[in-house]
């Protein structure tokens, strides 16, 4: 009898495209395996009339998914790792992550404009602090308005004229086909990612050996002590998506560079912190990270974000 695992998924075309993807990945790896997508709707993918960090930020995209899988209704769960909160539920695990696609912002505009050529009070749509501080912090003019819906609608509301340009992740467009419509990739220095933006998370119970065998060849060490790295410094901060908080760590010959921005809404302030350590030290590297954008203040800006 052949081996049956059960992934489950959002079901917006990008987590589908994420799901099929892991699916054609143990295809290959496990041949006796059949594979069953088993789609979700998720309370974020139901509620788009609210900003984000007003209805509880990103883990609304997975809360239904980790209870499928502590119900044994699915085996595998398959996130955009940014949307999985630092804290998991009891007796779940993160059991592996693929290699990181591009982890950088794209700006996407109506009339092919760069952000230093968008024309004063142009709006800007996006549902993220982190993009909203740091695009104000460069051009204080704009008018960044709140966006919400999956990829095809935020387009469509592009082309419609409801905004001048949009932000977003340059993996979801590329991963959808869509990369041409990128109009200039928001980078670094100036420009820092969300905490694991293009990295594709795997979860499954932990007491589930079965299923964690079956994925770990999935597994891309790498981009864990990457992860490892930016998430510490987001569990640290107690950082959700309420928090305009942009890590981004790249390992190059087992020396690990960290960097990370704390912003305040309004682009006024931004304070950051970098520094670097050898691979086996990831989470200590995230610790000192976040302590450094406390001392120079990151307190205060998340302070004001509960008033």
């Amino acid at each position: 009898m052949k081996k049956q695992l059960k992934i489950a998924t959002r079901k917006s075309a990008l987590a589908m495209w994420q799901a099929r993807h892991v699916q054609a990945l143990l295809h290959e790896t496990h041949a006796d395996l059949v594979v069953e997508l088993v789609p979700i709707v998720t309370q974020g993918d139901r509620i788009l009339d609210q900003p984000l960090a007003e209805i509880g930020g990103k883990g609304l995209f997975l809360k239904e998914l980790e209870q499928a899988l502590l119900a044994g209704e699915a085996d595998l769960a398959v996130h955009s790792m940014k949307d999985v909160p630092a804290e998991m539920a009891a007796g779940l695990v993160l059991e592996a992550v693929l290699p990181r696609a591009n982890p950088y912002d794209a700006l996407v505009s109506r009339n092919g404009e760069q952000l230093n050529d968008l024309a004063p009070a142009s709006r800007v749509g996006t549902s993220s602090l982190r993009r909203q501080s740091q695009l104000l912090a460069l051009r204080p003019d704009l008018e960044v308005r709140d966006l919400r819906g999956n990829v095809d609608t935020r387009l469509r509301k592009l082309k419609e004229g409801q905004y001048d340009a949009i932000i977003l992740a340059c993996a979801g467009l590329q991963r959808l086909g869509l990369g041409d419509r990128i109009t200039q990739v928001l980078q670094p220095p100036e420009f820092l990612p969300a905490s694991t933006q293009g990295i594709i998370g795997l979860q499954c119970r932990e007491d589930d050996s079965g299923t964690r065998g079956l994925i770990q060849p999935l597994a891309d060490p790498a981009t864990m002590v990457v992860a490892t790295a930016e998430r510490t410094v987001a569990r640290e901060l107690g950082a959700t998506c309420q928090v305009p908080l942009a890590v981004h760590a790249v390992l190059e010959d087992d020396v690990l560079r960290l960097v990370a921005i704390m912003g305040a809404p309004d682009g006024k302030e931004l304070i950051r912190a970098e520094e670097k350590a050898a691979a086996a030290d990831a989470v200590g590297l995230g610790e000192r990270v976040a302590a450094g954008l406390m001392e120079r203040g990151a307190a205060k800006i998340m302070a004001t974000l509960q008033h």
